[in-house]
């Protein structure tokens, strides 16, 4: 289960017509006779862009009253949207000054050409680990720019809809008043300045950076977050090791009964390491259990405890000296040491950061929920909660990684820093139909596993497996099959055909466990 890696690189050119193209009238006094188009240019750049791609072909199968125009490059053609290779000179251009939204890569010279005619770029930055670029520069350019208000960025289908969506409705907010103008120098000049941003030269119209948040000298806070459900004994036990953590810093601890009496008895004043209880208020659940505790926390630093799970001594400490090096780290992860029937098995991931990619192609059981350590605001301010929506609430934790990782790269300490305890008391132990409800949602919510045929292989032999298990042989054979397709050597696929044809899915398990891993 080990990840591989690919690269790219990327040129923009300048595209833009002549200098004097006259300024379009106001859309508003032509009529509605003719749809609004949105403009979708990904560039020149000889590396596809699959993504961009299907996301505005997408939005064009959902929005009939829209005309939805896309540049596509070296990607291949559109299926219900209007489709263009490369523009004519001029052609690109005249298309902005047509059209009511733009919708850019992150390449300087087409958003300065989409600011030159007047629109404030809607722009989806290529990613590397998606095979669509070289490196990470526009990811980095793209989220300066947003930053500045100079782009409106777009990380996910979703986001891109809603942002399309907002420009059509309400076009003044994605307008820049009378456009630059100056043709294909001024347009150029424009796309250097961009570019200034991208390298690090600093703007004198922008804000001094942000302080360090945590002096040197000091450890911050941080809130553990601890959801449990009739497991006392196991909760109590969780409870000592959060205790006992070998960190310098003041550490609370609230405990989230799910569906249960809160036990009051837990509670201590104590001032390095208080601890309160409450009630779940959100969906019942662990992701609900979960975001009851976000949103009751008073940290900026939290951290996921599973109640039968045991941090070893020096693990916030290690976690919280990642995040003081660095401010804009928002998830930091560390090794685990599985225990199960007695036998435990040292997973650590030899690596110190993670990406989406590298999510996509493997789960990395390494990064156990309970070793995260967050950063509040990038859940609750930015990315959202734990999905309180995914069926059954299986893999949410999954789900989080991989929401988190589009945002920025993820941490990881390499040292076994947290004990996980394996059991039969597992919540989704046997829950067959429901694991493969969750991970056909999955694939759904993520269409990016469709581009990386790894990760792909690897969720449609986990469904097979659920199906298998199930007892529906025919549904867990269809999905061997398309994980098969995807990479031959998949070895869940394999699997899941033996327990379809009378192997006990439990011996298949047990067997996994012993060596500390998982399907």
């Amino acid at each position: 289960m080990t990840d591989d890696r690919d690269t790219h690189t990327d040129t923009a050119a300048v595209e833009t017509g002549p200098a004097d193209t006259p300024t379009p009238a106001d859309p508003a006094a032509a009529g509605t006779a003719e749809p609004p188009l949105v403009l979708v240019a990904v560039g020149t750049d000889h590396h596809a862009f699959p993504r961009l791609i299907d996301w505005a072909d997408h939005y064009a199968r959902a929005r009939p009253d829209v005309r939805v125009l896309i540049q596509h490059g070296a990607s291949v053609a559109p299926d219900t949207a209007e489709g263009v290779a490369y523009f004519d000179r001029g052609g690109l251009g005249a298309a902005m000054w047509e059209a009511a939204a733009v919708v850019t890569h992150g390449g300087p010279a087409t958003i300065a050409e989409a600011r030159d005619r007047g629109h404030l770029p809607i722009t989806v930055a290529r990613d590397p680990e998606l095979i669509e670029h070289v490196d990470d520069h526009q990811l980095r350019f793209v989220a300066r720019l947003d930053d500045a208000g100079l782009v409106r960025s777009c990380s996910s289908y979703q986001q891109f809809c809603a942002t399309v969506d907002k420009a059509l409705a309400q076009p003044a907010d994605f307008r820049l008043g009378e456009p630059a103008g100056g043709g294909t120098a001024a347009a150029a000049h424009r796309a250097g300045r961009l570019i200034d941003l991208l390298i690090g030269e600093p703007d004198p119209r922008s804000a001094a950076p942000a302080p360090h948040p945590h002096p040197t000298d000091t450890w911050p806070e941080i809130t553990a977050i601890v959801p449990t459900r009739d497991r006392p004994d196991l909760l109590r036990r969780a409870l000592e090791h959060i205790r006992d953590q070998d960190y310098p810093g003041t550490v609370r601890t609230l405990v989230v009964y799910d569906r249960a009496e809160p036990d009051r008895t837990l509670e201590r004043p104590d001032a390095a390491r208080p601890l309160r209880v409450t009630a779940n208020s959100q969906a019942p659940g662990l992701a609900g259990a979960r975001n009851t505790g976000l949103l009751a926390a008073e940290t900026e630093l939290v951290a996921f405890c599973d109640d039968d799970d045991a941090w070893l001594p020096g693990k916030l400490r290690a976690q919280a000296e990642v995040m003081r090096a660095e401010p804009d780290t928002e998830l930091v992860c560390c090794g685990i040491r599985v225990d199960y029937a007695g036998t435990e098995s040292v997973r650590v991931l030899p690596r110190s950061s993670v990406g989406f990619t590298d999510l996509l192609r493997s789960r990395l059981t390494e990064l156990h929920p309970s070793t995260f350590l967050l950063r509040r605001s990038a859940l609750v301010d930015g990315c959202g909660t734990v999905n309180e929506e995914i069926p059954g609430g299986y893999g949410e934790d999954y789900e989080l990684l991989l929401r988190l990782a589009r945002r920025s790269r993820i941490r990881n300490v390499s040292d076994p820093l947290v004990r996980v305890l394996w059991h039969p008391r597992s919540y989704f132990g046997g829950r067959w139909p429901t694991i493969s409800t969750a991970l056909r949602w999955l694939l759904t919510a993520y269409p990016e596993f469709r581009l990386v045929p790894r990760g792909f292989a690897r969720v449609a032999g986990q469904i097979a497996f659920a199906e298998a298990a199930a007892g529906r042989r025919r549904a867990a054979l269809e999905w061997s099959t398309a994980a098969v397709r995807a990479r031959w050597s998949e070895p869940r696929a394999y699997l899941a055909a033996a327990v379809a044809c009378g192997l006990p899915p439990a011996a298949v398990l047990r067997a996994l466990h012993r060596r500390g891993r998982g399907l």
